[in-house]
């Protein structure tokens, strides 16, 4: 079996609190993205087989998606015996959801070879021991995600699945702000240099930063989506080429919105209509960073 597995950006990002947990309370609106890993999930004899074809990934239990086929079997009580081929084109430290896809994606999959017909209310229970932004991939739409990212409330499923009852870790039963969320696929063009950023550092740094004089943190109305994030203050603080990319990008005339999706290091800009991305990337590459690594995509 062969699946994909969808980046993702944040198209807004709001940190409310510090919670008890060591979490931060977050409201969030995430559309998953054309770009795609994938994955092959073969069956064998026993046991969990993991290959991946970029040696900075983890090989061992460490990695998500070995965490998502473990913590599967271990619920569903099922014999572990498959070979899981990850083939990366999601970059790492990008704040686009690579792993974090790559486990929704292995236990979406595993549901399907093995027919254990689990709900995705269910797969969401799983994937969210696995990390905060699992849950997310589970649905498969744009969302808002609120919680530690965890409560999820997919824009695209009937109000009636929507609901859940008080104390559900997984659906949030409040209704869809659909302004709020983009009306239509948005072409995107994402942006990253050569380094990462850690999301638990970035946190960790939100409330003692500063902002940079002269670089724009207020929100972005385009297309019919609202567009912020609140991260931009303390990585922007330590990783200034950021806010130079994302300044830049405003100022084009190709592009309507600029943001960093997630906790970074990637910025996206939202195009505009009936423009030429490759003239765009060349003069990124040209005027800011030659090794610039960059990808045209669209929402899903």
């Amino acid at each position: 079996m062969q699946v994909s597995a969808p980046a993702k950006i944040n198209l807004s990002l709001k940190v409310l609190r510090r919670r008890g947990d060591g979490f931060h309370e977050i409201e969030t609106v995430i559309a998953p993205i054309s770009l795609c890993d994938e994955i092959k999930i073969d069956r064998k004899q026993q046991g969990i087989e993991f290959r991946c074809d970029d040696p900075s990934v983890p090989q061992g239990d460490d990695n998500l998606v070995v965490r998502a086929a473990n913590a599967f079997f271990a619920s569903t009580k099922l014999k572990p015996a498959i070979s899981i081929e990850l083939k990366k084109k999601i970059p790492h430290g990008a704040g686009l959801g690579g792993g974090s896809s790559d486990a929704a994606a292995t236990l979406l999959a595993l549901n399907r070879m093995f027919e254990t017909k689990l709900p995705r209310e269910a797969l969401a229970k799983i994937a969210e021991e696995i990390g905060s932004d699992v849950p997310f991939f589970i649905f498969e739409s744009a969302a808002m995600c609120k919680g530690r990212g965890e409560i999820v409330t997919p824009v695209n499923l009937p109000q009636r699945l929507i609901a859940s009852p008080p104390g559900s870790s997984t659906l949030s039963g409040s209704p869809v702000d659909v302004a709020r969320l983009p009306p239509a696929p948005l072409s995107i063009l994402l942006m990253k240099p050569e380094f990462g950023v850690a999301s638990e550092w970035a946190y960790s740094r939100r409330q003692d930063s500063r902002k940079i004089p002269g670089v724009s943190y207020e929100i972005q109305e385009f297309a019919g989506q609202t567009f912020l994030n609140d991260l931009e203050r303390p990585v922007f603080e330590k990783f200034v080429f950021l806010a130079q990319l994302k300044m830049w990008l405003l100022k084009q005339p190709e592009v309507g919105a600029a943001l960093m999706s997630g906790s970074g290091s990637t910025i996206f800009a939202v195009m505009r209509q009936n423009v030429d991305v490759d003239l765009l990337t060349a003069r990124a590459r040209e005027q800011l960073d030659r090794e610039l690594w960059t990808c045209a995509t669209y929402t899903l």
